[in-house]
């Protein structure tokens, strides 16, 4: 069965349209499912039309959080919440086109475990379009999980996937890359973009920044979340190495200007004091950086020891032969 996960905010008006057209993809393609619309602390009634519409079709069920937590949250609720095999997101703004189901359904069973949707033709504000393009440059590049658009709403996914993965924040939109860095099978279809009909983006300007952050925690949490000490160490060892050169630097500067040599005389060379220069304030400031960044990983790594007893750090794909019960 097919689990249809709609985060709604502030969407009462294009609720009943968006059901309807999922009821009818589904009855064309003889698609079993279950609709979960997640109310996340709505102010327009659309708590009100989820309930109708729950009680009209049985197929529907409503989760209502008490306030705004965010998509990431609204989606785990629903995931939590959901019994089918597949997962599918999708947004609830009729942007999201419900007669791709059959063809993510297909893509799916081809062998893969993620299917992410592309925007090939956007239908929204230039202001909103290049940076998104920029974004999912920097998401291929760092992750290495090369995808056009990492951040379209439909998304579909086998319940495995729903389970191994951990998402908060804003980290909705980098599913693929977590799920890639299980070693779960990523790829990505085109899709039918449309205009928005109703209401009005939930993103602003601000989405970008957070977005970027993100991507930080993302690519360390995939890169180093179980080795912190590598890129910690890393860094540490950087600052020290670049500190001790140029305090040495600075020492053998020190003995020239004051120790005469063996045959007497003035000192080997004569310039400026050490004192004031800013290579000195430089590389004590190295140095005390990479001191504390090689303690973090260690604190990191103590922490990480702590945690891994109590969290799967791998992934299983599948099983055979007899066990013991």
């Amino acid at each position: 069965m097919l689990s249809i996960i709609v985060p709604v905010l502030n969407e009462h008006e294009s609720l009943p349209q968006l059901l309807a057209e999922i009821v009818r993809s589904g009855e064309r393609h003889g698609i079993g499912y279950e609709v979960i619309f997640v109310d996340d602390g709505s102010r327009d009634g659309s708590w009100d039309v989820i309930c109708q519409l729950a009680e009209q079709n049985e197929k529907v069920s409503g989760i209502r959080l008490r306030r705004n937590f965010g998509k990431a949250a609204a989606l785990t609720a629903g995931m939590r919440a959901a019994k089918g095999d597949l997962v599918l997101m999708m947004d609830a703004d009729l942007q999201d086109d419900p007669a791709e189901i059959p063809n993510f359904l297909s893509k799916l069973d081809e062998g893969f475990d993620v299917v992410n949707g592309w925007k090939v033709r956007r239908l929204d504000p230039w202001h909103k379009v290049f940076p998104s393009r920029v974004f999912n440059w920097m998401i291929s590049r760092l992750t290495g999980l090369k995808l056009h658009d990492h951040n379209c709403g439909l998304k579909l996914f086998r319940a495995e996937v729903a389970r191994e993965i951990t998402i908060y924040g804003e980290l909705h939109r980098f599913i693929p890359v977590l799920a890639h860095a299980k070693g779960f099978r990523i790829t990505e279809i085109a899709v039918h973009h449309r205009e928005r009909q109703f209401g009005h983006s939930k993103y602003g300007v601000r989405r970008f920044l957070r977005g970027f952050l993100d991507l930080l925690t993302v690519k360390f949490l995939t890169g180093f979340g179980q080795r912190p000490q590598h890129m910690l160490g890393a860094i540490g060892l950087t600052f020290l190495g670049v500190g001790f050169l140029g305090l040495g630097y600075l020492a053998v500067l020190w003995l020239l200007m004051n120790v005469p040599p063996l045959w007497g005389g003035a000192p080997l060379i004569a310039v400026s004091p050490i004192g004031p220069r800013p290579l000195l304030a430089y590389s004590v400031a190295a140095t005390l950086l990479g001191g504390q960044s090689l303690s973090l990983g260690l604190l990191a790594e103590l922490i990480v020891s702590n945690t891994v007893r109590e969290q799967a750090t791998f992934s299983i794909a599948e099983r055979t032969g007899r066990r013991d019960k």
